[in-house]
């Protein structure tokens, strides 16, 4: 079993620290796991997010909290460290990398020649709104619009060609808000745009985790993601090594249900 979205951050770029994220691994059964941290994470990447935090004060009192509290380099070394190792579980090092129309150069040149094994792009933005930041702001926000919004983002990012994977695709279902139309189109399309560009798109339990929404993708939505070809990979969404490989089994019986 794969687990293919795995946060380092609340820990030290460490080896010992990658010990406890492969000890849990092995212990739940899973034989890969992809450690990433988020971009924002390092003050390079902070200009991308400029455009966003100049229109929210939200999120630049976010940014100015979280934002770029760790070093770009002592994760590249962490990563050449642990290469040097011949671990229990095959690891693959990366970054989660918000995507924002535009930047995508800028992006590229950050991480072109850090010898990473991934990027798994996301969208958490639509234009300033911060949808999965908290149920609140949504006050008074067209839900049919973010939805909408948030699916030509999706779409823009998996044709960029940047891109390895697709985090959570349709994480915009978090607080249970959902659009009066239906997605299958939104779908199509961002399926068909994955397979162009040879993606991943995640099977996710993070967040039915932080909310109690539906595991995993919408049955459609992964129907699409199959019917095109998109290679299916499960995820937890990990902040923490005892979040590891939790509910991957089940993921892979959602996916195996719908491949038949």
């Amino acid at each position: 079993m794969i687990d293919c979205h795995i946060h380092l951050e609340t820990g030290p770029y460490t080896l010992s620290w990658v010990r406890e994220y492969v000890r849990i691994a092995q212990q739940r059964g899973i034989s890969e796991i992809y450690l990433l941290e988020h971009c924002y994470l390092f003050p390079e990447f902070l200009p991308m997010y400029a455009p966003v935090r100049s229109q929210s004060d939200f999120i630049d009192a976010w940014l100015n909290r979280k934002g770029g509290k760790r070093n770009f380099a002592e994760y590249l070394r962490l990563v050449d460290e642990a290469r040097a190792i011949q671990w229990p579980v095959q690891i693959r090092f990366g970054l989660e990398v918000c995507y924002f129309p535009g930047y995508e150069s800028f992006m590229t040149g950050l991480t072109r020649d850090a010898g990473l094994d991934f990027l798994v792009g996301s969208v958490h933005f639509i234009n300033h709104f911060a949808f999965d930041h908290k149920p609140e702001l949504w006050k008074n926000v067209d839900v049919d619009w973010a939805y909408r919004r948030f699916f030509e983002l999706s779409i823009c990012l998996a044709s960029c060609g940047v891109y390895d994977g697709l985090a959570h695709p349709d994480s915009l279902k978090l607080f249970g808000h959902h659009p009066s139309f239906s997605l299958e189109p939104f779908y199509e399309k961002l399926a068909a745009a994955l397979a162009q560009s040879g993606m991943y798109a995640e099977q996710s339990s993070g967040i039915a985790r932080r909310s109690g929404a539906r595991l995993g993708m919408e049955p459609a939505l992964l129907q699409a993601m199959l019917r095109r070809g998109v290679r299916v990979q499960t995820a937890s969404d990990a902040h923490r090594p005892e979040d590891v490989g939790l509910q991957i089994s089940k993921l892979e019986q959602i996916t195996r249900c719908y491949m038949a």
